[in-house]
Formats: C-alpha cells, sequence, structure tokens
C-alpha cells in the first residue's frame, strides 16, 4: 500500500507576501528622520536668536533650516503617495492607508505632510504677527503654536514611519536572519534619532515651565510627571529593545549638550532695544533634564518585571520615574542656578537674556516663589505621583497600540 501526502490546503482569504527580496530602507524615511533633525535644531537655534539678536525676519538663518525640514518631509513623503497611489503594487497599497477613496499612503507619510503644510503656512502668519505685535514675550505665541503642531506632526511621523517599517520586518528575511538582524539595528536607532527630536521639542515646549530655577517646586515635578511616563513608556512599549528608552533619552540629552556647546561659539549681538545685558556671542539655551538617569532605571525594570500586567508595571515604573528623577534633579538644580561651577560653556549657567538685568538679585539663588515648605512639597510630589501613574499607565496602553502599527 502507498502513502501520499498532500501539501496542506491554501489558507481562506488572500494572501500577500510581505518581501520581494529588496531590503533596502525607502529613502523617505532616512528623509523624514532628517527633517525631524533639522525642525527641532532649527527651533532652538531660533530660541538662542531671540535671547541673543532679538528680532528675526521671515527669512533668518534658523527660519531656513525649519524650512528646509518643512519641505523635505512634505517633498518626500508627498512623492512617496503619489508613487504608492500610481506605481505602487498591491503588497504596497495592502500595507497603506487609503485617503479620499483615492490615494494610498503610509499613517507617518500622512502626518508629514500635514506637519509640514502647517509649518510653511505658519511662517508668513509669523512674519505678519510680529510686524504688527513686535517681539513675542513667550514660545508659544498663536503663530509658533502653528509652528510647533506642524512640527510635532512631522516628528510625530517620521517615528511613526520608523515604528511601521520595523513592525512589518518581523515578517520579513526569515531565511536569512542575519539580514533581518542588520535591517532591525538601522531601524531601532533611525526610531531611537526620531523619538529623541521629538522628545527635544516635547521639552522646548515646556521649557518656560521647566527651568532651573523651577526644580524645587513640585508644580515642576508634577509636569514632568504627566508629560515624560507617558511618552517615554509608550516608546518602550511600542518597539521591543532592552534600551529603547534610555537610547530615546540619550539622543535628546545629546542633541541638547551640542546646541548648548555649538551655538554660543558664534558672534551676535542684540539689534532690539532696550539693551541692559551687553553680549557679543550667542546665548546658550538650557541645559538638559537628567531625564537619561529615570531611562536607564526603567528601561532595567519594564525588563525585569516584563511578565507584569500593565497595571503593575505602571505602578513600578511611574514609582521608579518619578523617585529617580526627583533625586537627580533637584541637586542638579541648585548645582546649575547657584554653584559657580556651572557658569561656564558645559553647563550654561551663565547664559542671559540681552534684555535682563545682569545684576538681578536672584540671578544665581533660587527665588521665593522658587521655594516650598516641607509640607507643600511632600502634597505636592503625592500629586506627582498619582500623575505619574496615570500617564505611565496610558503610556504603557497607546505604546500596545504603536507596537501593532503596520501601515
Amino acid at each position: 500500500m502507498e502513502t501520499t501526502i498532500d501539501p496542506p490546503a491554501n489558507p481562506p482569504g488572500r494572501v500577500i507576501a510581505l518581501h520581494h527580496g529588496n531590503d533596502k530602507i525607502p529613502p523617505y524615511i532616512y528623509a523624514t528622520v532628517f527633517s525631524s533633525f533639522c525642525v527641532i535644531t532649527g527651533l532652538i537655534w531660533d530660541i538662542c536668536w531671540h535671547l541673543s539678536i532679538g528680532r528675526d525676519g521671515l527669512l533668518s538663518p534658523p527660519h531656513l533650516i525649519i524650512y528646509l525640514g518643512a519641505i523635505v518631509s512634505g517633498l518626500f513623503s508627498g512623492y512617496e503617495i503619489l508613487r504608492i497611489t500610481f506605481l505602487g503594487k498591491p503588497v504596497e497599497k495592502s500595507k497603506s492607508v487609503k485617503v479620499w477613496g483615492f490615494f494610498y499612503s503610509s499613517l507617518g507619510a500622512l502626518f508629514c505632510v500635514w506637519g509640514a503644510l502647517a509649518m510653511l503656512t505658519s511662517a508668513p502668519f509669523d512674519d505678519w504677527w510680529h510686524n504688527t505685535y513686535g517681539l513675542d514675550v513667550t514660545i508659544l505665541s498663536p503663530p509658533h503654536t502653528v509652528l510647533a503642531l506642524g512640527i510635532i506632526s512631522v516628528q510625530f511621523g517620521a517615528m511613526i514611519s520608523v515604528i511601521s517599517l520595523k513592525n512589518q520586518t518581523r515578517h520579513f528575511f526569515s531565511d536569512n536572519p542575519a539580514r533581518k538582524k542588520v535591517r532591525n539595528k538601522i531601524l531601532f536607532w533611525l526610531f531611537s534619532l526620531s523619538a529623541g527630536f521629538l522628545l527635544t521639542m516635547w521639552y522646548t515646549l515646556l521649557s518656560e515651565e521647566m527651568g532651573s530655577r523651577n526644580t524645587h517646586t513640585s508644580d515642576f515635578y508634577v509636569v514632568a510627571c504627566v508629560v515624560f511616563p507617558f511618552f517615554l513608556m509608550a516608546l518602550g512599549k511600542a518597539v521591543k529593545h532592552r534600551w529603547t528608552i534610555t537610547a530615546v533619552a540619550g539622543t535628546y540629552t545629546l542633541l541638547m549638550l551640542l546646541t548648548l556647546w555649538i551655538i554660543p561659539l558664534f558672534p551676535a549681538e542684540p539689534k532690539l532695544g532696550p539693551i541692559i545685558n551687553h553680549i557679543d556671542h550667542y546665548q546658550g539655551f538650557k541645559f538638559p533634564l537628567l531625564l537619561i538617569v529615570p531611562a536607564i532605571f526603567t528601561d532595567i525594570l519594564r525588563n525585569k518585571f516584563a511578565y507584569l500586567n500593565d497595571w503593575l508595571l505602571a505602578l513600578i515604573l511611574a514609582t521608579a520615574f518619578l523617585l529617580t528623577f526627583f533625586v537627580v534633579q533637584w541637586p542638579f538644580g541648585t548645582f546649575l542656578v547657584e554653584s559657580p561651577y556651572a557658569r561656564n560653556w558645559v553647563f550654561g549657567s551663565h547664559y542671559w537674556y540681552f534684555g535682563s538685568n545682569p545684576n538681578w538679585e536672584f540671578r544665581y539663588k533660587f527665588p521665593p516663589w522658587g521655594l516650598e515648605t516641607t509640607p507643600e512639597l511632600v502634597k505636592g510630589l503625592a500629586i506627582a505621583w498619582v500623575s505619574c501613574l496615570i500617564s505611565t499607565r496610558i503610556g504603557l496602553k497607546w505604546g500596545n497600540w504603536m507596537n501593532k502599527i503596520q501601515r
């Protein structure tokens, strides 16, 4: 008796091979990450311009860098949408989102195009605002808010584009693990850069409330616990790697340090009165928050307790984040404000806006409104812990969603 084995039956539905032998990362991925870098460095340079020179024009050098990021992001992402729509293969369209019933696009490319349009729209709006109302006194003026939303959209689009491609890579190269490993490594660092640039943008928007003179108030830690755990914990869930959060926080730290150290090397003088503090070089922005410390502890703990459900994990990670951040940032804030050893190019605590009095009595010490009694501090830290717990839990939930994105 002869026994034959029939081939397995075809699975129901349509099956599309996701890999056709091409392991190259699409150029628009690199372009969007480059755009994300351009817009955040241009923005920090623009803030330093306002601190050092004052009024800027529509085509000032920092603005040109920001516009470059918007244009590169818009063009490359727009081209990718048109290419998939008119020239894309069925496999590419199956991995895309259909827009207006006709266009095919990745989710990240849509965010990049929308963000680029918002950024370029904000440019003439900002110039008109300055000509009408004069110099901004806050970072988030109406035109800057439009610009900020556009920047966040571009940077989020860059990050989501990388996450989507990384998630798709799970199904690639089953016959060649070495190629898959190399591709995943490249995508991880592209993700770390794009997410780190977005974290820097997130901090920049809050920098007026999170200055070194605020580090001895509980409000500082409440804001930090609302904003940063939500973002960082989500990233740790979105991309499976032992040091995801550390790599993102490290990118933020390095970018902040490089801009702090490089921009003040160039000459600049105020061109808008009143000039009270006479300077001849750019004034630096800010020394980065010590987010790298809680990031390291968070990565260690989330890997150690990965078997727990997200509620218990959120309790552990939130507590660890607040404790480690408070323990390092409180004394470091004292150092930045009061220590003469911080008044140098490394830490930059001596940089001062040209319109501020250099002899202000609280320039190198905490003002009374920057201090709290012990009961006030304890109460505020309790609020910060609850905020951190909620932020962490939402972040874990969001990260689970991002970990599934493949479009």
